[in-house]
């Protein structure tokens, strides 16, 4: 009786657990039964269309995902441009006032000769 009682529970719980892994939604069973039903009833399917409009559906999903992954870290992405285009300005404008001196400076090709 405790077997049959283990072996039960174990039985629930493997299906409780593969249920939760197999998250199926209304358009892979909508998918999937119209494929068994063309296949039943012997309608020639073209697979490599079918295949092409998934590859085209996951790149669809993939590219919505990068977009709010880009719109979440987009701030500090530009924080960090920002502060390397003005420590290139700073540098351009120094070398601009230091140009027409006799003071060297290693950013702007001078020595101190």
């Amino acid at each position: 009786m405790k077997k049959l009682i283990l072996i039960l529970a174990l039985l629930w719980w493997g299906l409780t657990a593969f249920q939760n892994s197999v998250k199926a939604n209304e358009y892979n069973t909508a998918v999937i039964s119209h494929v068994i039903s063309e296949t039943l009833k012997g309608t020639d399917i073209d697979h490599g269309k079918l295949l092409e409009q998934e590859i085209s559906k996951l790149g669809h999903d993939m590219a919505l995902q990068m977009v709010s992954i880009l719109q979440q870290h987009l701030p500090y992405i530009m924080d960090g441009v920002i502060t390397e285009l003005k420590l290139e300005l700073d540098k351009t404008h120094k070398c601009l006032l230091l140009k027409d001196t006799k003071i060297g400076d290693k950013d702007c090709g001078k020595s101190n000769n």
